[in-house]
């Protein structure tokens, strides 16, 4: 832990940091072509582009827990870069915008409506700010109202709408505190809403000290304590006081008409929730001593039951600072964890503890135990269950009916059981047990609905439950809903997703009268909603062909790629593992008059321990084309075919590590996706790209260092140099000193040498994602430019992992277009010298 005593940053250290750094490694060039002098500034790209990142995106919906009504939720195009570039603390792995002691990266709504489920008519919300920046959006347990936040340039506001009139008014005037993990949160009474409020007596941001007291101090005395990297921690006395300050929140109750009645003490609160019988409170705050190598969901930690008046009636636990977590894939901490409220009981409280000390290499029978504990909160916790595997999560739904989920990573196992929580004696019941790689046998997801109280439970009929899933299949998937009676084991289709269409149900709005909301869409049919009665459908079987209702008509977001086709193909790798991929042509291609294109490979591999599951189709070929700045889409409005999302499988059976082949399963499954656009006379074999986001990056530069199949590589905001990445990364749980060999194999800045293909590099100098460091591309581009490759680094400013302001969007777009163009669609190839030729020019006889 860090010993200090006053709040201190001095200028001498983060310089003394940066001259050893110049030091120890070549400064970066500037990111430009010779010749290009306009590096600096933010250029846009082909027309057609620019107009399908400005295009805003289709509404988002919320249900009302009546069913009756759906909320259509606002989302604006990209914000300027203006509003990344303002004042933003980046402390215990948290992003904070100082200004409104809220997060600084969220993605507000720009406006509201409501839509009938009945009739299909729309209403508008009034009232509403100017230039709303909304967010939170939340029903009250009736559905009459609805609460969201409304964010200021100097707060965050709560606001309430009216279900019937549509009138919105801001609801008091107080300034939430949104920096722990909370939104506002309604009573089951639907009076009022619990949060968490910016502490009146706050006072003024702590101040440098421009002297310090002494060094910052860290120390280990023989503590096995390994970690995984992390972004965003705490450097110093100075962060752990900003952290203090703007951490520190108020729990109040808001009324409906607008009276305030706080509760309790400030605090580091972290998360709260309201009792389904409204009594109570459930605040989890955290408290020092804080730590600079893990994150703030590792602090110290106290639980406490509360009143409604603040007053504390039970500490439930004080869990430690727990930077001792194993690195071991399922490992998880010590001590009590997962706090909640049972949602089908009045005031209960639950939570886990682990048996194995929450360290997966230990060898146990049990490795978690569930408790309950109820009101009034005196007496011994309840033991519900022992798992003997890691617990994953629980769906409440009566006394005698929950769901709890368990999982391990290294054998991909899930299990399903059934609890009888309020039955004395009662023993676990195995439901299901299954591989969660296996797409295939997935059955989908347990349907809730919203209780009296606000909490959401399993919606049941009897004993049967209703699933909903993505339905995945040899022809790809094709989500449904089913019934499932758990006395019997036997499942009722009820629906099941037909060509052409590709058609999700959204939920159950009447499980008696069987009426589902859906959302239905095709390749060149823009998504909507519609409700579907099953009933009336029953005489169709699960291939229900009558047709549903529909009660929206969004305008199409991209009519830029009207017409493009898509088909998922599947072909095999050389090993004989199935493959597959969805392929998409540009509006109007035709391949006996346009020859073949130049093509553009998307990809993101993932490991497996399966080579079954790993040749399962994962896509649909009947959804829409939806694009966004992520999309390589985008590329078919500039004449290119794409290849998109094609698996990469890296597996490893039995006792095999995936990763211990990464480059020859990487390059094989990679040749075996090109083959098979070239062979159906699509793609140019000479002009293809590769490409991909953060571990796609990462395989985009060992493709180009490993193989010569592509004829040049975008890679955006990767990691290069796994030894920057120690204690393991991605799917890999072995650590740099446990397997040295497959972390330098797999480390494409080892091999920065063998890359000679053009390579575009992109990042976002404020990337936030573990792992990822802006220093991952910069150190990567002094390694190849050191080789003489042909290479261009952009670093866009204020930007994460995700890509966020619109000049940023448009300048990523401007320069891969430029990259593609040059090095790939317009690619000269030389030609073969002729036999003699060849011999004459190297001076053979």
């Amino acid at each position: 832990m860090p010993v200090s005593d006053l709040p201190f940053r001095t200028p001498s250290r983060v310089l003394g940091l940066a001259a050893l750094l110049l030091l120890l490694w070549p400064a970066a060039a500037p990111a430009q072509s010779d010749g290009d002098t306009t590096a600096a500034l933010y250029r846009t790209p082909d027309a057609a582009l620019t107009a399908l990142i400005d295009a805003p995106p289709t509404p988002g919906t919320s249900v009302d827990p009546t069913g009756e009504w759906i909320a259509l939720l606002e989302r604006p195009s990209l914000p300027p870069i203006s509003e990344l570039s303002g004042r933003e603390l980046r402390l215990a792995g948290m992003r904070i915008d100082p200004a409104v002691s809220g997060p600084s990266r969220s993605r507000p709504l720009s406006g509201l409506s409501l839509l009938k489920v009945a009739d299909g008519s729309t209403r508008p919300i009034t009232g509403l700010p100017a230039a709303p920046r909304l967010a939170d959006v939340t029903w009250s347990p009736d559905g009459s109202h609805m609460a969201f936040t409304h964010t200021t340039d100097q707060r965050i506001e709560l606001w309430v709408a009216e279900r019937d009139s549509g009138e919105a008014r801001r609801l008091a005037d107080v300034a939430l505190n949104q920096v722990g993990r909370y939104e506002p949160t309604w009573l089951p009474d639907n009076s009022g809403l619990v949060v968490a409020l910016v502490p009146a007596d706050r006072g003024a941001e702590p101040q440098v000290a421009t002297v310090p007291t002494g060094p910052v101090i860290q120390e280990n005395l023989g503590r096995t304590a390994p970690a995984r990297t992390y972004q965003d921690l705490l450097e110093d006395s100075y962060d752990e006081a900003l952290f203090e300050h703007y951490m520190g929140a108020r729990v109040a109750r808001v009324s409906l008409e607008g009276e305030v009645t706080r509760l309790g003490d400030a605090g580091l609160i972290w998360d709260f929730d309201v009792s389904p019988d409204g009594r109570f409170l459930l605040v989890e705050e955290l408290h020092r001593p804080f730590s600079y190598l893990v994150p703030a969901y590792r602090f110290p930690r106290r639980t406490e039951v509360w009143d409604m008046s603040g007053e504390t009636v039970k500490v439930l636990a004080d869990v430690p600072l727990q930077d001792e977590v194993s690195i071991a894939f399922s490992s998880t901490t010590e001590g009590p964890r997962n706090f909640g409220w049972r949602a089908d009981e009045l005031a209960t409280v639950t939570w886990v503890e682990a048996l194995d000390g929450g360290d997966a290499n230990r060898d146990v029978e049990e490795r978690d135990r569930l408790f309950q504990l109820a009101a009034p909160f005196t007496g011994e916790a309840e033991v519900l269950a022992d798992f003997g595997l890691r617990f994953g999560g629980v769906e409440w739904g009566r006394d005698d009916l929950a769901l709890a989920y368990t999982w391990w990573w290294s054998d991909r196992t899930t299990k399903v059981w059934r609890l009888r929580p309020g039955v004395e004696g009662s023993e676990p019941e195995l439901l299901l047990e299954r591989s969660f790689e296996d797409r295939y046998s997935d059955p989908g997801q347990p349907v809730t609905r919203v209780d009296e109280s606000g909490h959401r439970v399993l919606l049941t009929e009897g004993d049967s439950l209703f699933l909903i899933g993505d339905g995945a299949s040899e022809e790809g998937n094709r989500p449904f809903v089913d019934v499932w009676d758990l006395a019997s084991g036997e499942k009722t289709r009820l629906f099941r997703s037909q060509a052409p269409f590709y058609e999700y149900p959204l939920t159950v709005l009447d499980a008696a009268d069987r009426t589902i909301l859906t959302r239905r869409e095709a390749v060149d049919v823009v998504p909507q909603i519609f409700v579907r009665d099953l009933g009336a459908d029953a005489g169709a079987g699960s291939d229900a062909s009558a047709e549903p209702r529909q009660l929206t008509d969004f305008p199409h977001p991209s009519p830029q790629l009207d017409g493009i086709s898509k088909e998922l193909i599947r072909y095999k790798r050389a090993d004989g593992v199935d493959l597959n991929g969805t392929l998409y042509l540009p509006a109007g291609y035709d391949a006996e008059t346009d020859g073949r294109l130049p093509l553009v490979l998307w990809a993101y591999p993932q490991e497996f321990k399966s080579a079954d599951a790993a040749g399962q189709i994962t896509d649909s070929p009947y959804r829409f084309a939806r694009v966004g700045w992520w999309s390589p889409l985008l590329w078919l409005t500039q004449g290119y075919a794409v290849l998109d999302d094609p698996t990469l499988p890296i597996i490893g059976e039995g006792e095999e590590e995936p990763n211990d082949t990464y480059v020859d399963q990487l390059v094989a499954g990679a040749q075996a996706a090109v083959d098979a656009v070239v062979e159906r006379g699509v793609a140019d074999p000479e002009r293809v790209a590769i490409g991909g986001h953060s571990y796609g990056a990462f395989m985009t530069a060992n493709l180009l260092a490993h193989s010569d199949i592509f004829a040049a590589g975008i890679a955006r905001s990767g990691a290069y140099n796994r030894t920057l990445t120690p204690f393991g990364f991605q799917a890999e749980e072995r650590s740099l000193w446990d397997a040295p060999e497959v972390y330098f194999a797999m480390s494409p800045f080892m091999h920065a040498e063998k890359v000679n293909e053009p390579i575009l590099l992109i990042h976002g100098d404020s990337d936030n994602n573990s792992g990822t460091f802006p220093m991952q591309s910069e150190r990567y581009y002094n390694a190849l430019k050191g080789h003489g490759a042909t290479a261009r680094l952009v670093m866009l400013p204020h930007e994460s992992h995700g890509y966020r302001a619109r000049e940023s969007v448009l300048h990523m777009l401007w320069e891969s277009q430029r990259w593609l163009d040059e090095y790939v669609k317009d690619r000269k190839v030389a030609e073969e010298p002729a036999e003699g030729e060849a011999d004459a020019a190297s001076g053979a006889p």
